[in-house]
């Protein structure tokens, strides 16, 4: 499957309906030629597609195949955006989910985080982003620690925040329904119009650089 995305189609929710469970490797190289055309090829053409109408989400890798079950079973893909700035996707049997943010964060980055949320103007706008994120059905999630990280006030006014060493605004994006049609396209797009100032503030701040407009 080629050009542009039309939509998953019940032949990719067939193959991952016979790759659910543990099935023997066998098994799993046996359906491997139909994952790849009816569960993988979507994915690439969607992310082409949203490319070519915003190229700065064009830098995308689909994930290929690996040994664990689960990478048969989940169909996953990331737009990068800036140093460990992405947007992820994922397809499998509930349909495409997204997620994005900062993660699997560079030495250094996390102290620039913690900076920057305990500065008073970037802390505050980044509390504000992640509030409207929540008030558009997205949650926020990532690796916590538990408390507040020693050398700051364990009521500092977004100690939540600080207690993050990655933050992602994470939901489903498309359902079934959805994901068979070329409307993921849109929506893809919608979510990512959506997570612009998220992924900017983490670019500007964390990463150290200005990601190209999305």
């Amino acid at each position: 499957m080629t050009g542009a995305f039309n939509g998953w189609t019940e032949r990719a929710f067939d193959v991952l309906l016979r790759l659910e469970g543990d099935p023997p490797r066998e098994s799993r190289e046996n359906l491997r030629g139909e994952r790849e055309l009816y569960v993988r090829q979507p994915m690439i053409a969607l992310l082409n597609d949203v490319a070519d109408a915003n190229p700065a989400l064009d830098d995308f890798s689909v994930w290929g195949f690996r040994k664990e079950s689960w990478w048969w079973q989940h169909q996953c893909a990331v737009i990068r955006i800036a140093r460990q700035v992405e947007i992820g996707l994922r397809f499998d049997l509930d349909g495409l989910h997204l997620k994005a943010g900062w993660h699997y964060p560079d030495p250094g980055q996390v102290p620039r985080y913690r900076a920057a949320v305990t500065a008073e103007d970037s802390g505050a706008v980044l509390a504000d982003l992640t509030d409207t994120l929540l008030e558009q059905g997205y949650e926020i999630t990532g690796d916590l620690m538990k408390r507040v990280p020693r050398g700051l006030p364990a009521d500092h006014p977004r100690a939540c925040l600080l207690r993050h060493r990655s933050l992602l605004a994470v939901r489903p994006l498309a359902g079934d329904d959805i994901a068979l049609t070329p409307a993921a396209v849109d929506h893809a797009l919608k979510a990512a119009h959506e997570l612009t100032p998220l992924l900017t503030w983490f670019g500007r701040h964390v990463a150290g650089s200005a990601p190209a407009p999305i």
